[in-house]
């Protein structure tokens, strides 16, 4: 079966010159034998089941939000599955190679191999011509919160810095059910996916009663998104000293028992994993030293990963200093909150000091230069932490404080924002696409995803280059042009294996019965 998803149906040849896009790179085919291991394990509960050697045809069904999601797609369960003929594939593997004509070979949820077309095998059970597509790999999304579509350009918080933001909004959240999170959560993956993100974390911190991170877990499963959920948490109320109202704030003893329920329930440390458990206090305003502590302990005891909010803006310096008489970071040192299996949101105004002994230790950070501009915030300097050693990626943070889920957009706000402090080339394209992808992969711990190469998790976009969007730029530089230019979407997803994305529409997914669903939540929040 051949799908032409980089190629209209009138159209036999492309419409992007291929030979001048792989600048003299590694053209060698990079090969794996599949066949003498396992494919990675699947998430614990995931409903599609495991991947079969013959395409069949499913119709499976899902509520998500209230809506049904309908998973029937031939071929969506593939065993071997080829990308053929690529405009570019930009593998962003060790060698960083770009090759022109190239193909990505799939076989279950691993890729096989890489390299030209002419040098892969010719069939599969389904083969894609992707002639007019660059092919990278998937986006990774290191810091968002779902739940704030439903209150994305709420006219209070328009024009607002972070904390007169946060104290518009938490009445509003207080009021989210169930129902609302799963809504929002479709909401923000739909808008991620479709602008290229096939990984992605969230960071949740407020769980009114009848909510919890499980709704987040099953919509992500039913998306079919490779999703760190973070368990994030409050823990101190405004009788307390803190910014939240108390009415949204935790137990600290249920916390950390959630906490743990969800790691038992939820956490898969195998590789390809499609679920992993994030343990994240909200922020040094929002939770107490004792919440910090015990979540570092626990999260530490099963392996999981930390993140929370650090050094955002001015006013949560002042809030550190005059409550526990240290800065964020050094606050953050005291509580055992540094190290490779520690992640920040934001770090917009660490010192010079601080940035040095946070790469030292390998944590890393979110860059989220949307949000920061959104609420001025500031710049984090990007270049400061990545000469330091610390693991960096992107995130398109909250969705009421950006207000968007574009990972493409947020790459391009990046490489825009390093560069406006005077120097044109302080971050290229390829290097904010970098970030995007193997920044990412490395801010998250992960060593299967972020590149196309042979073993490596078979996530992977493609992105048309016949658009307006494009006219003028991928004839040039077909990667650069995903930065440099305003692009739409993606054209093609592949996620485990399996297309979720196909001809720039989610396979299985009404969009505008959801969109119905999620503006029906969002004005119930305010009645």
């Amino acid at each position: 079966m051949s799908d032409q998803i980089g190629v209209r149906t009138n159209e036999r040849e492309p419409f992007v010159e291929r030979g001048g896009g792989d600048r003299g790179a590694h053209r060698g085919v990079q090969r794996g034998d599949i066949g003498e291991r396992p494919a990675g394990p699947r998430a614990h509960g995931d409903p599609r089941g495991v991947l079969e050697d013959e395409p069949q045809r499913i119709d499976e069904r899902g509520f998500v939000g209230g809506v049904e999601v309908v998973e029937r797609h031939e071929g969506l369960l593939i065993g071997k599955l080829l990308i053929r003929d690529a405009a570019l594939v930009a593998t962003f593997d060790a060698q960083g190679r770009e090759i022109a004509g190239g193909s990505v070979f799939i076989v279950d949820n691993a890729i096989a191999a890489v390299g030209p077309a002419a040098e892969l095998p010719q069939h599969a059970d389904r083969v894609i011509d992707a002639r007019n597509l660059t092919i990278l790999p998937g986006l990774v999304n290191t810091h968002h919160h779902f739940t704030q579509t439903l209150t994305r350009a709420l006219p209070q918080a328009q024009d607002a810095g972070l904390f007169d933001w946060l104290v518009a909004l938490y009445p509003i959240w207080a009021r989210i059910d169930a129902r609302a999170v799963r809504a929002s959560t479709a909401v923000a993956i739909a808008e991620l996916m479709l602008s290229g993100c096939t990984t992605a974390s969230d960071h949740t911190y407020l769980w009114p009663p009848g909510t919890s991170l499980d709704d987040q877990i099953e919509v992500a499963r039913a998306f079919g998104l490779r999703f760190h959920a973070a368990r994030g948490s409050m823990s101190i109320g405004q009788s307390h000293g803190g910014l939240p109202p108390d009415s949204v704030v935790e137990n600290e003893a249920a916390i950390l028992r959630d906490s743990q329920r969800l790691i038992e329930t939820h956490h898969d440390r195998e590789r390809f994993a499609m679920t992993r458990i994030v343990l994240a206090p909200c922020s040094p305003f929002s939770v107490s030293r004792d919440v910090m502590r015990e979540s570092a302990a626990l999260a530490r005891s099963y392996g999981v990963h930390l993140h929370t909010h650090l050094c955002e803006t001015l006013d949560e310096e002042r809030f550190c200093l005059e409550r526990y008489g240290r800065r964020p970071v050094e606050l953050a040192e005291d509580l055992g909150w540094v190290g490779p299996d520690v992640w920040f949101a934001h770090m917009v105004h660490p010192a010079p000091a601080e940035i040095e002994r946070l790469g030292r230790t390998r944590t890393g950070a979110a860059h989220c230069p949307n949000s920061n501009l959104r609420l001025g915030s500031g710049i984090a300097p990007l270049g400061a932490m990545a000469a330091a050693g610390m693991r960096l990626g992107l995130g398109v943070d909250g969705s009421a404080s950006n207000d968007a889920s574009h990972m493409l957009a947020e790459v391009r706000a990046a490489m825009l924002l390093a560069r406006a402090g005077g120097n044109p080339g302080a971050l290229s394209a390829r290097a904010a696409l970098r970030l995007a992808t193997r920044g990412g992969a490395a801010v998250l711990g992960r060593d299967d995803i972020g590149a196309l190469a042979p073993g490596m998790a078979a996530d992977l976009i493609g992105v048309r280059l016949d658009t307006l969007a494009m006219a003028g730029a991928a004839v040039h530089d077909p990667l650069a042009a995903l930065a440099f230019t305003a692009s739409a979407g993606v054209d093609l997803s592949v996620i485990d294996g399996r297309v979720r994305v196909e001809h720039g529409l989610l396979v299985g997914v009404d969009v505008p019965a959801l969109v119905a669903e999620h503006n029906a939540c969002a004005r119930r929040l305010l009645t």
